[in-house]
């Protein structure tokens, strides 16, 4: 059974940090890419955020400089360093694993930016 524990979310004021973490089990962690996504009401998922099972990255342009994602194999970690967020940020963030064949979501955390 694949179980995912996504925390480090919360209200945070404009210019401030958050870390974000992703634990998943049930899967052979170092064989999946891992991705974050965020999610505003009424919109679509949209992956900004990816790193691969050797450790390359990719980051959307507008989070490029400002969020670092790395991983954890001995540990089944994924984590979203967030710096310098801005209220756009504000959504709901979740870690997703990517293997070949398979695919499974964390259950999300809500980012809030504001004032």
């Amino acid at each position: 059974q694949v179980q995912f524990v996504e925390s480090g979310g919360g209200l945070v004021q404009p210019g401030g940090s958050l870390r974000l973490s992703c634990e998943v089990s049930g899967i052979t962690f170092s064989e999946h890419q891992m991705g974050w996504f965020r999610q505003t009401p009424g919109t679509q998922r949209i992956l900004f955020a990816r790193i691969w099972t050797e450790g390359t990255t990719n980051y959307a342009d507008y989070v490029k400089g400002r969020f670092t994602v790395s991983r954890d194999n001995a540990k089944n970690m994924v984590y979203l360093q967030m710096n310098n967020l801005k209220p756009e940020d504000t959504a709901a963030y979740y870690c997703m694993a990517l293997g070949i064949g398979d695919s499974y979501w964390g259950q999300g955390t809500q980012v809030t930016v504001s004032s």
